[in-house]
């Protein structure tokens, strides 16, 4: 790598320490608050370690019995005191700019995100007032389906709703992203080109690798490339057939999306966070009943078992970055494709698509 201090834009993880007991304890619930989240001084001291420059994290609701609309409101408000509360530390992310100044300053941006559209309920317009918080990334759909459209294990499949059609556009006002991870196909071809503005799969692998629903089809990565979106690349189980994905296989997920993408349009989206589990017989117990939970509640998605961690074991902690730099160059990759992949796509596809 010709630049010491690469641009790293996570387009989907988490900046919290895992190991803490409020994390811990909030492991097996389907939908824990931030307020759980325990962003320490581990968290935020890895995180720099590792040279992030910047994370998409997950607030608001995504699944689970709590008020959708009123707890969004809750962990947005969460989530402006963190960072009030670590000013040297973090900065809140509303235009690309501000992860250009994360970078230049040291900093980590945090960029506020959705994993699943609920919250917005029957009216678009509150679009506005998520995008007035600070709100830059909104998935339509989680697993199942919504009243947008429906997610990956939706076995109809069925394409984005003229509701669904309303929302996308409500997000083109008012710039912000259209996040078709977690999507079913339809949904996702529907949205890709509907949307007025790129869209963005934040965290995917390939179908053609990997034949299961959370992964996307050529398809899919083809038209979102080809209408200037953004594909991000997770550190997930659903990388391998058998549910224990390596590093090798992040790799070869990178390497088929680019190209079929072009190596302008790919990046990663690792759905973790940089400061590794220390306990892992301790978290496999916590895991199976989070699996169990989630199968129960029909949320859960083909691929998810008890014994597959839901990161990469061999692409985990504060050296994960740079790991995976390492890697690309085995595989003949050049330094500037690297620092596209790394960040500099995903900061380029979000000056596309946020105000300035």
């Amino acid at each position: 790598m010709t630049a010491t201090h690469p641009v790293i834009v996570n387009a989907l993880g988490q900046l919290d320490n895992p190991n803490a007991p409020a994390a811990l304890a909030a492991a097996t619930q389907l939908n824990p608050s931030s307020g759980q989240l325990a962003v320490d001084a581990r968290a935020i001291a890895d995180a720099r370690a590792s040279g992030l420059t910047a994370v998409n994290i997950t607030l608001g609701y995504t699944m689970g019995d709590l008020p959708p609309y009123e707890h969004t409101l809750d962990e947005i408000a969460v989530w402006d005191r963190i960072i009030d509360a670590h000013p040297a530390d973090l900065l809140k992310v509303r235009t690309a700019a501000d992860i250009r100044r994360a970078h230049h300053e040291r900093r980590i941006g945090v960029i506020y995100g959705f994993q699943n559209a609920v919250a917005v309920g029957e009216d678009p317009a509150r679009v506005a007032g998520f995008a007035e918080a600070g709100v830059r990334v909104v998935q339509l759909t989680y697993n199942q389906a919504n009243h947008l459209g429906d997610g990956s294990m939706a076995t109809a499949n069925r394409g984005l709703t003229p509701f669904g059609r309303r929302v996308v556009e409500s997000l083109n006002d008012h710039h912000l992203m259209v996040d078709l991870s977690h999507s079913g196909e339809n949904t996702c071809l529907d949205a890709a080109r509907h949307s007025r503005q790129p869209v963005s799969i934040n965290h995917t692998g390939c179908r053609a690798l990997v034949d299961l629903p959370r992964n996307k089809t050529d398809e899919e990565l083809r038209l979102v490339a080809d209408r200037g979106g953004f594909v991000g690349i997770y550190f997930m189980p659903f990388l391998n057939p058998t549910g224990h994905a390596t590093a090798a296989d992040v790799v070869d997920h990178i390497v088929h999306a680019v190209d079929v993408c072009g190596e302008d349009h790919v990046g990663i989206g690792t759905d973790g966070s940089v400061t590794a589990v220390d306990d892992l017989d301790a978290y496999r117990a916590a895991l199976a009943e989070h699996v169990a939970a989630r199968r129960a509640a029909g949320v859960g998605a083909a691929g998810e078992r008890a014994d597959t961690y839901p990161f990469v074991v061999d692409l985990r902690g504060v050296d994960q970055f740079r790991d995976l730099i390492r890697l690309l160059e085995k595989r003949g990759y050049r330094s500037e494709r690297i620092e596209k992949i790394l960040g500099r796509n995903f900061l380029d596809y979000a000056a596309r698509v946020w105000p300035a």
